[in-house]
């Protein structure tokens, strides 16, 4: 099982996507914590992002490129904020230049996972993001982030598989 819930709430600027997955909440925290497990899921599956850096700690910042089909290079960074392993971790999201940078003419948002673990084998993931106003949430929107977010998402279960799968 894959996403079972996208949620928009203009009042509160968040968007929520929800998702279950046939795996222990510590093997769907790795999905966070392991840049090699991120790089297998996060962005669209037509642009698979490369982590450069990734300090995963409270203050740490995580740099990384997603790569189109043409070949171009969309930088993103995050911050961490806040991390609660396995059950949550927060942090401020944002495009970057080149060199990683932060571009300030895009806007940020903050990100909150909560992770719950629903049996031994079963987990669900929630991620909200929270954005700073109703324009930047509607130009994040229009970029195509929610389908985006759930492309994503949808890899998810083939990288679980994978790193459970004996060496």
């Amino acid at each position: 099982m894959t996403v079972t819930n996208i949620e928009r709430d203009a009042e509160r600027l968040t968007l929520t996507i929800t998702a279950e997955f046939d795996a222990s909440i510590d093997a769907v925290w790795q999905l966070w914590e392991n840049p090699r497990h991120l790089e297998q899921w996060w962005g669209p599956p037509t642009y698979p992002a490369t982590f450069v850096d990734h300090d995963f700690t409270p203050g740490g910042s995580i740099n990384y490129f997603m790569t189109s089909p043409e070949g171009d290079k969309y930088h993103g960074w995050w911050r961490v904020l806040a991390l609660d392993p396995p059950t949550s971790l927060e942090f401020e999201d944002g495009f970057a230049d080149k060199a990683g940078q932060p571009n300030p003419a895009m806007p940020t948002s903050i990100i909150r996972v909560r992770i719950t673990s629903l049996a031994a084998d079963a987990t669900r993931m929630a991620i909200e993001t929270t954005f700073s106003s109703a324009a930047a949430m509607e130009q994040l929107l229009t970029m195509g982030m929610a389908e985006g977010m759930a492309e994503a998402m949808s890899q998810i279960p083939a990288v679980l598989r994978s790193a459970s799968a004996p060496q």
